[in-house]
């Protein structure tokens, strides 16, 4: 029989695997359209099921890789929830506490991160590197939504949408890089996906943005 450790591992990865596949298609298919939306839905579900089933995992074995994991879903879910919720704002306007919320646990979490990297960068921890770019990167997506939500800053629902999904399906990537694509060094299998993807999301940000050649297309 199972033990709860394994099962929970278990549906973990799963929802993992199906969180890559649905979020490949919903990149692939369309923007809009029913399969890219039937897409986008499985892999916010199977996202969810992703960063709820981190911290049980940290509460069975505290150890401080599987703390790293916790403050990486939290960052990867961070993405995923707000490219989702730039879709409920393209309608309901302005963002709720909910969304206030979430940017500064997610802007908590990614000090926690970065810093931790900074630490372990400076003892002389390579592995430091991928704390740090990853609590960076959440950092400056947090922060940013945080200004636009007391006036600071601007929303455009499309670009939000695009970037943060691609966002989370490239943390998606790179846990799954991480454990199987072990003939990488470990940095190499957990930023390499950050290295192709984030050129991806600048692109998407110059094409549909307020002045670009598809803006308001979708």
């Amino acid at each position: 029989m199972l033990t709860a450790e394994e099962a929970i591992l278990g549906l973990h990865i799963a929802a993992g695997f199906l969180a890559l596949a649905a979020g490949a298609g919903a990149l692939l298919t369309e923007k809009g359209g029913a399969h890219h939306r039937r897409a986008g839905r499985t892999y916010v579900s199977a996202m969810a099921v992703v960063v709820l089933t981190v911290l049980p995992l940290y509460l069975l074995d505290p150890s401080s890789f599987r703390l790293f994991l916790v403050l990486v879903a939290v960052f990867s879910g961070y993405f995923v929830f707000s490219g989702y919720r730039a879709l409920a704002r393209k309608h309901a306007g302005a963002a709720a506490r909910l969304d206030h919320t979430a940017a500064t646990l997610t802007v908590l979490a990614c000090l926690a991160l970065g810093g931790w990297g900074v630490a372990r960068l400076a003892g002389g921890d390579a592995f430091g590197a991928v704390l740090a770019v990853f609590g960076g990167l959440g950092l400056s997506v947090a922060g940013a939504d945080l200004r636009a939500a007391f006036g600071d800053g601007q929303e455009n629902w499309l670009v939000d949408h695009l970037s943060r999904m691609l966002g989370g399906y490239i943390a998606t990537v790179s846990a799954v890089s991480a454990v199987n694509l072990t003939m990488l060094p470990p940095v190499a299998r957990w930023l390499w996906p950050t290295a192709v993807g984030v050129p991806l999301i600048l692109y998407w940000q110059a094409v549909y943005g307020d002045t670009g050649p598809l803006a308001g297309r979708v």
